[in-house]
């Protein structure tokens, strides 16, 4: 079992948003095998914040679902912070609906996808989406939930 301190920021005023315990839950199994200890911190925003952050450090004029942010420390310091996660809750809720799924099903979806980041997966190249996709679909069906990549709807 994974040590894992998760500090959950609400400064959306959407709702419903997912519980902290279901938060803990989707990242601890992202994050089993990869850390033993690791700290990391997911804000949840509304449009205004992630456009603007995805503008800053993106360079991308709009929202997006999930940024991740690496903790930049040098490996000698041995610490378990592993980054931050900013996930906008109205992009989510939209792509929920347009995609077909449930709510909780691409919270968790986010969840992962953005936490793997975290890891230093990435999709840019196919073969490194290739290996990221197989690695989320893995994980979200151990969560209980259908495979997150479909012909009706892929999520980016």
């Amino acid at each position: 079992m994974i040590d894992l301190t998760l500090d959950v920021q609400r400064a959306s005023r959407c709702t419903p948003l997912p519980p902290d315990e279901a938060i803990h839950t989707w990242v601890a199994k992202t994050l089993t095998g990869h850390r033993e200890v690791a700290e990391l911190s997911v804000r949840i925003v509304d449009r205004e914040e992630s456009q603007q952050l995805n503008n800053r450090y993106r360079g991308k004029d709009g929202p997006t679902n999930v940024l991740s942010f690496q903790a930049d420390l040098p490996a000698e310091l041995n610490l378990p912070l592993l980054g931050d996660l900013v996930i906008c809750a109205p992009v989510v809720q939209l792509e929920a609906e347009q995609q077909r799924k449930s709510l909780s099903a691409h919270w968790a979806h986010m969840m992962v996808h953005g936490t793997l980041h975290l890891l230093g997966y990435d999709h840019i190249e196919d073969n490194d989406a290739a290996v990221m996709e197989k690695l989320e679909t893995d994980l979200l069906c151990s969560l209980g939930f259908s495979a997150p990549y479909t012909p009706a709807g892929r999520a980016k």
